[in-house]
């Protein structure tokens, strides 16, 4: 006697098997089609906060999720995001990632979903490593588009490591971006003024 109920579960496994292939795939071919036709831009090298001794360097739009994933944002970033890394001879870094959404106010929500996760990245970032100490600052709103948001964390570790970073969320219709830039150091190290400059020609290149 055929078991009719394990060929059905069989056959249901394969068809939600298929599906999930299917659906992985048209993400990918969503966000390289993005990536092919440039839209939305992103950041050349220069644009970032010019650096004391060293020139930046700009890799390239890439599909999916940065790895490794930036802190505090990463967990919220989805499958279809776009991002491109940024580098320096040096220690400093930064990171552009964009996510284009279905409607203006999924990108809305989006965007505020950024926003709790970075006002709330120090006490984040310490309960994930007791041996971590972090401290942040509000740096305010910019006037572009539907407004970008600046942030900025410094940490220091038990064994003498001091990092500073600036991160930005900026949306622009139904599009958001998220701008990293980060070296060793303090807040004093931080080129706020230069940043937010590049936030505002993030935000104005999305489209």
């Amino acid at each position: 006697m055929v078991n009719t109920g394990i060929r059905t579960h069989t056959r249901r496994a394969a068809w939600a098997l298929t599906a999930v292939v299917a659906a992985t795939a048209a993400v990918a071919t969503t966000a390289t089609a993005a990536v092919a036709s440039g839209t939305p831009r992103f950041l050349s090298a220069s644009q970032l906060p010019p650096h004391a001794s060293s020139p930046w360097y700009a890799g390239p739009v890439t599909a999916g999720q940065p790895d490794p994933l930036p802190m505090c944002v990463g967990e919220a970033l989805p499958s279809i995001s776009l991002h491109r890394a940024y580098s320096t001879d040096l220690d400093a870094t930064a990171l552009q990632v964009t996510v284009v959404e279905r409607s203006a106010q999924r990108a809305k929500d989006f965007a505020a979903l950024l926003r709790k996760d970075l006002a709330g990245c120090a006490a984040s970032v310490e309960k994930q490593d007791p041996e971590v100490s972090a401290t942040q600052k509000y740096y305010g709103r910019l006037p572009v588009e539907e407004g970008a948001y600046v942030y900025g964390v410094h940490t220091t570790t038990t064994w003498g490591a001091s990092d500073i970073n600036l991160f930005s969320v900026g949306r622009d219709g139904n599009i958001v971006t998220v701008v990293r830039w980060g070296q060793m150091g303090s807040y004093r190290d931080a080129p706020v003024a230069g940043f937010k400059r590049t936030t505002v020609t993030a935000v104005n290149k999305l489209r």
